[in-house]
């Protein structure tokens, strides 16, 4: 066992969950630059695989590649560790959250504002980055174009699923006969047998689970039933969580709808996936105990599934037609970064000249002179706050 490999994946994963503000797309950028650039953990065209294969799995699909990545250092125990890692700081904080917020006011805090502008600098530089490698000739960039399109206009997880699915086939058609490289394989040490026992499992608690929620009346329970349920179905990232956790925990009263949109609200401000916000729900109605169960429910499920379908994932993307297909779909990928940069990125975090100003100067920061991610956050919250003192 190499102890300092899995302590480097532990204290890396750690500091992106402190620094790592912004939502998922921001998380894939910060992921890119310090997994990808800074420590070649693995090549461009592996990370973009990665990033295609979680974007079609449910759960939180930034939290999915962190963990990909972890496992592709350190087997299954890697990925445990660069989940820990990532998500710890967002749960702690989150935990308080939950046990003051009604003493804390958050709304409208001029550092909070400049989170928000960090994401705006972090995503854009993304996807340039990204667009350079994934989206090099016209049919690529048109494809990047019209996906950008159509999911500003239709927001909605099935919307980016069927978009992602119609690139596929666009990239199968017009890439089928061109000469593909295969690009570097993933090197994980688990067996196939492994994952066909992971995927059984995490369909057999998608089905059991309701079932022993009505014979055992027990708040846990009942808590690892949702929270399991909701990462298993959920397409989209974190913000399309939120309707269906409302539904499920404020109509039965186990959560007021005062405490749950102040928590959500508490959970912009804090740093790694957004998911974590099942920690102050859980918190909220059954105390630490009750955070801790579901936030593991809620992540459960990304675990099995990435278990169950990366153990079969060099055989299948080594097929010509799958490479071909997932040219197409990491332009399309490109084309949603897009999207979402516009709405809910620029648009929730820019609406005055300051705003702009600000980004524009991390932007600059992180594009020309390669300033690290996590300085760039401390810059931009610091100078957001020196120019909202000084207009």
């Amino acid at each position: 066992m190499n102890i300092g490999r899995y302590l480097e994946i532990l204290a890396v994963s750690f500091r992106l969950g402190l620094t790592s503000f912004g939502g998922p797309v921001a998380h894939l950028g910060y992921f890119q630059d310090e997994y990808v650039k800074r420590r070649k953990w693995l090549d461009d065209r592996t990370y973009a695989d990665l990033i295609a294969l979680c974007q079609f799995l449910p759960g939180p699909a930034s939290s999915q590649v962190g963990i990909s990545i972890g496992m592709v250092r350190g087997g299954v125990l890697g990925g445990l560790l660069a989940w820990i890692g990532f998500t710890l700081p967002s749960v702690v904080a989150l935990i308080v959250f939950a046990l003051y917020v009604q003493q804390v006011d958050t709304g409208g805090s001029v550092w909070i504002e400049g989170l928000k502008l960090v994401a705006v600098a972090v995503v854009a530089h993304a996807i340039l980055n990204m667009g350079k490698k994934l989206t090099p000739d016209q049919p690529r960039i048109a494809m990047a174009v019209l996906a950008a399109i159509a999911v500003l206009f239709y927001q909605t997880a099935l919307a980016q699923i069927s978009v992602i699915v119609l690139a596929g086939i666009f990239g199968y058609l017009l890439f089928k006969h061109s000469d593909l490289p295969e690009g570097a394989d993933i090197h994980l040490n688990l067996r196939k047998s492994i994952g066909m026992i992971s995927l059984i499992l995490f369909f057999g608690l998608l089905l059991f689970l309701p079932v022993m929620t009505s014979f055992f009346p027990n708040i846990y329970v009942q808590l690892v039933d949702i929270f399991y349920r909701i990462g298993s179905i959920v397409f989209g990232g974190g913000h399309v969580v939120l309707p269906l956790l409302e539904r499920e925990v404020v109509p039965p009263g186990l959560i007021s709808e005062e405490v749950f949109l102040a928590g959500y609200g508490a959970a912009q401000a804090v740093p790694g996936p957004l998911f974590t916000f099942s920690s102050f729900i859980g918190t909220s109605i059954e105390g630490i105990s009750g955070g801790l169960v579901a936030v593991l429910a809620m992540f459960f499920p990304s675990f099995l599934l990435l278990i169950g379908v990366l153990p079969f994932w060099n055989t299948i993307r080594k097929k010509k037609s799958i490479r071909a297909a997932l040219l197409g779909v990491n332009a399309a990928v490109v084309g949603i970064l897009i999207a979402a940069l516009y709405d809910p990125i620029w648009t929730s975090a820019v609406d005055q000249t300051k705003d702009f100003a600000v980004v524009l100067a991390s932007f600059a920061f992180l594009y020309f002179w390669k300033v690290p991610a996590w300085l760039i956050v401390i810059f931009t919250v610091l100078f957001n706050v020196v120019l909202s003192g000084l207009l």
